[in-house]
């Protein structure tokens, strides 16, 4: 089903005025991921629409596998989605399926059994947030060739344990890993570049806005951990509290993307933990 946006409106008004069908099912349509604008798959309610944009309804989707996260964007060469924390990017030794790729894969095949997925970075197991990865092997190595390039934000949001001194800094280390993967700081190691700014503080926890410069493993956790305020929740690098996952998220990535020659920015909201962690 298939219809050209005529006037502005949000996605979900412009559905219900639009489509001859109950409001539910035009709500489950567009909850279950099963509307495109734009060959994008979009979930969110209030999507500004613009005259001209086209519509996509699949109403073939209902024995489709869904995602248990948000899909940011998506079209025929990458998907961009929200990693929840404690998931893998990828397999180990140790664990084979619970892991984005496994699961987004399953996803794809799901809708098109010759479909294929691709890494093209990845984020900590502890760590939310988004994560890109490519339909095809073109696009991958083309991504990670040329990562540092293309990619011109780098934005977390992260809780971190009492008060910092100093509102706005920007952290500089050395960083090398040990045999049993832990990451410490050495005069020989590779250089890492932190940029922090308090956003929110109460008298035991600090919010920050977080932009990286370099992408070193556990980089922004063990900046924190040098400093002696540790991310809430960081078992690894950290110190003992009652947090049941790591206060550290990706919420913000700005990338050029080579298929529409044109930089894209992806966004998310700041977790609820965060917020009820510093209501405390």
């Amino acid at each position: 089903m298939k219809l050209i946006v005529t006037k502005e409106d949000k996605l979900l008004e412009y559905l219900y005025n639009n489509l001859d069908m109950p409001k539910r099912r035009v709500k489950q349509y567009l909850t279950h991921g099963s509307i495109y604008v734009n060959n994008s798959k979009v979930t969110q309610f209030d999507y500004k629409l613009l005259p001209g944009m086209n519509i996509v309804i699949d109403t073939d989707n209902k024995n489709k596998k869904t995602l248990p996260f948000d899909i940011l964007f998506e079209d025929e060469h990458i998907i961009v989605v929200n990693k929840p924390s404690g998931l893998l990017t990828i397999a180990t030794n140790k664990e084979k399926e619970k892991t984005l790729y496994h699961i987004v894969r399953e996803y794809l095949i799901s809708k098109d059994k010759y479909s294929k997925v691709f890494i093209v970075h990845r984020l900590d197991k502890d760590t939310s947030g988004i994560v890109l990865l490519a339909k095809d092997e073109k696009t991958k190595n083309k991504l990670q060739e040329n990562w540092n390039e293309f990619v011109s934000l780098r934005e977390y949001v992260a809780v971190v344990h009492g008060v910092l001194k100093n509102k706005q800094d920007t952290i500089i280390q050395h960083l090398k890993e040990t045999n049993t993967n832990l990451v410490y700081v050495s005069k020989d190691g590779k250089e890492s570049i932190t940029h922090y700014k308090v956003i929110k503080e109460n008298n035991n926890y600090s919010m920050l806005n977080i932009n990286i410069e370099t992408g070193r493993k556990n980089q922004i956790r063990v900046a924190f951990s040098t400093l002696k305020h540790p991310i809430v929740g960081d078992k690894k690098y950290g110190e003992k509290d009652n947090e049941n996952r790591l206060y550290l998220h990706a919420n913000r990535l700005k990338i050029y993307y080579p298929e529409i020659k044109k930089e894209i920015l992806f966004e998310t909201a700041v977790p609820n933990e965060f917020k009820k962690i510093m209501s405390r």
